[in-house]
């Protein structure tokens, strides 16, 4: 990564039919805030519009995937704020979840609260050996707004969900595939994801 790339906080690259969107911001754990959100959007948009595009991946930087929500900014909502940026979240992964092409979460890293959320909205999540999964709110004493709760229930079922969602407890990659919450690992799992978006690609041919 070139030390341009590095200064922003979302790059995204387009090889083929291939997109690759990495967040980019390791310093803060690749959290989300309203800011980030919308950035994310602003680049999904034209991707999922693109009809070229057969797959688009999800990844981070360093050994974060994505941390969820900035705490920083959950701290200063209220009622009000607090509704409006659960519901952007919703909008912007049910856009991600209906999207026409393949989505693969590849994680390389943390993947905590909301980034879970975002993997969730993927149809497939691959990991790297070192990958961490976990719904932290608990501690905090607040829930996942972006849809999480329904996804991660349908995936692994409602008893592990209520587990996973009160313990917080952390999931390592070989747990995660265990239990269905992801599909494969893969070191480096970016690679492995453009591996699998390949082969997709020649099997819908």
């Amino acid at each position: 990564m070139n030390e341009l790339n590095r200064a922003h906080p979302l790059i995204c690259e387009i090889v083929g039919s291939i997109a690759t969107v990495r967040f980019n911001r390791p310093a803060e754990r690749n959290s989300l805030s309203t800011v980030n959100l919308a950035e994310l959007d602003t680049v999904l948009s034209p991707l999922i519009g693109n009809r070229t595009l057969k797959t688009i991946i999800f990844t981070g930087t360093d050994n974060s995937f994505l941390s969820g929500a900035d705490i920083r900014e959950l701290a200063l909502l209220n009622g009000k704020t607090a509704r409006d940026f659960s519901r952007r979240g919703q909008l912007l992964f049910q856009k991600i979840a209906e999207a026409p092409q393949t989505t693969i979460a590849a994680v390389n890293g943390f993947c905590m609260g909301g980034g879970m959320d975002l993997a969730l909205a993927c149809d497939i999540r691959l990991a790297s050996p070192t990958a961490v999964f976990a719904h932290p709110g608990a501690r905090l004493g607040i829930i996942t707004g972006w849809g999480g709760t329904q996804r991660l229930s349908r995936l692994i079922g409602k008893a592990r969900t209520i587990e996973l969602f009160t313990t917080v407890r952390r999931l390592t990659s070989s747990e995660a595939l265990k239990i269905g919450l992801i599909t494969g690992i893969y070191e480096p799992v970016l690679a492995g994801a453009i591996n699998v978006a390949e082969r997709l690609a020649v099997t819908s041919c």
